[in-house]
């Protein structure tokens, strides 16, 4: 079969199941609001729980330095504002060290690449993130998964006997059902099988724990491994592993991840800061975040789609079909809310969702827009 007919008949496929995804060109985005084909809208897709990326001070961040590295971190790339962003992130997390990424995926792709060899396991939990599954299917390693938060399902699977090293992966906060991993227990299992836990914190940090700290913070959990990504309440983008020395210095020698990629621009580190200095001191913000969570949820008690239990930004209103999902989407956009329909094979098949997101920068009227919108198209 051509590579021509292969790419038609899995994009037929692709459009035959109401699965087919787009791009629509944002004219202006500010997290409470966006405009696009000339038309405002109540924004309740986006991941900037915080409202950051509108900060006066992580845009006059941006501003005052270069907007581009010119060299791997090896080379010349790496600047004393990268080396400053990396100590403020590992003291504030409690580690040793933190190295930077250019994105949350390249981060979890580097880090599972280069760990996991011929005769250790990966043991996931199914609904981890496909830049962690993508890349434990890539590599030489055994690939298990754990039913979703399910310690009971990790123990049964880290019984079995291994040669080699265990890497147990997780998340801190889901990102399609916006649930919370048991970290504790996960650790504690991780531990009496001497491996090694994995947490990606995207969706955790900055939002939870104290001054933002994350899911691990306010569990009480010191992962071996915990990947913090930029993209959602630091408002901009990026990603950094916080480990130990020793693992550092292993990711430095042998990443190729860090060594042959240009480094993150000087800009993007001095905006980070000044988002990580807005972070440790948003109680108010968070505090915000959330009561428009629960504002939010109270509204939508009664509706007849299947509200998850999330108390985080994310809330997934489970829907079923694609093509309900569709039409759901596209009646609040009508209505002028802006809700991505998110669809497998994203999420399992049946499970069809409005993955609504909520912010800081959402006001009360915001919420209730949404609701009363909810409530006419379920009536």
């Amino acid at each position: 079969m051509s590579f021509s007919t292969r790419m038609a008949q899995a994009l037929e496929t692709r459009r035959a199941a109401d699965g087919w995804r787009q791009r629509r060109p944002i004219a202006r985005n500010d997290t409470r609001t966006l405009q696009a084909e000339g038309k405002k809208y109540l924004h309740f897709s986006s991941n900037d729980y915080l409202g950051l990326s509108q900060h006066p001070a992580v845009i006059a961040g941006w501003r005052q330095d270069a907007p581009g590295a010119g060299a791997s971190g090896h080379v010349t790339g790496y600047s004393t504002r990268h080396a400053e962003l990396e100590a403020q992130l590992a003291d504030w997390l409690g580690y040793s060290r933190a190295l930077l990424f250019i994105s949350g995926f390249a981060a979890n792709q580097a880090i599972v690449h280069l760990l996991a060899q011929k005769q250790d396991r990966i043991i996931a939990d199914k609904l981890a993130h496909a830049s962690l599954l993508d890349a434990a299917g890539h590599t030489p390693a055994t690939l298990r998964r754990f039913h979703h938060n399910d310690v009971e399902s990790l123990t049964q699977r880290l019984a079995s006997p291994c040669d080699g090293e265990t890497l147990v992966i997780t998340e801190g906060i889901f990102s399609m059902d916006g649930d919370s991993a048991p970290l504790g227990a996960l650790a504690a299992a991780a531990r009496r099988a001497d491996g090694w836990l994995l947490v990606d914190d995207a969706h955790g940090i900055g939002v939870v724990g104290d001054q933002g700290r994350g899911s691990c913070w306010r569990q009480g959990v010191k992962p071996e491994l915990l990947v913090v990504t930029f993209g959602k309440a630091f408002g901009v983008s990026g990603a950094a592993l916080l480990c130990d020395d020793a693992t550092a210095d292993y990711f430095l020698q042998f990443s190729r991840h860090l060594i042959y990629s240009t480094a993150m621009p000087p800009a993007q580190a001095s905006a980070l800061l000044a988002a990580l200095h807005e972070i440790q001191g948003g109680d108010a913000l968070r505090q915000r975040l959330s009561d428009n969570i629960q504002r939010f949820r109270r509204g939508a008690a009664g509706l007849p789609w299947a509200l998850m239990p999330s108390e985080s930004a994310i809330q997934p209103l489970i829907v079923g079909e694609n093509g309900a999902a569709l039409a759901l989407s596209q009646r609040l956009m009508q209505a002028g809310c802006w809700v991505s329909a998110i669809r497998p094979p994203t999420v399992p098949p049946g499970t069809a969702r409005l993955r609504i997101t909520l912010t800081a920068a959402h006001r009360a009227d915001d919420i209730d827009a949404l609701l009363e919108a909810l409530h006419d198209a379920a009536g």
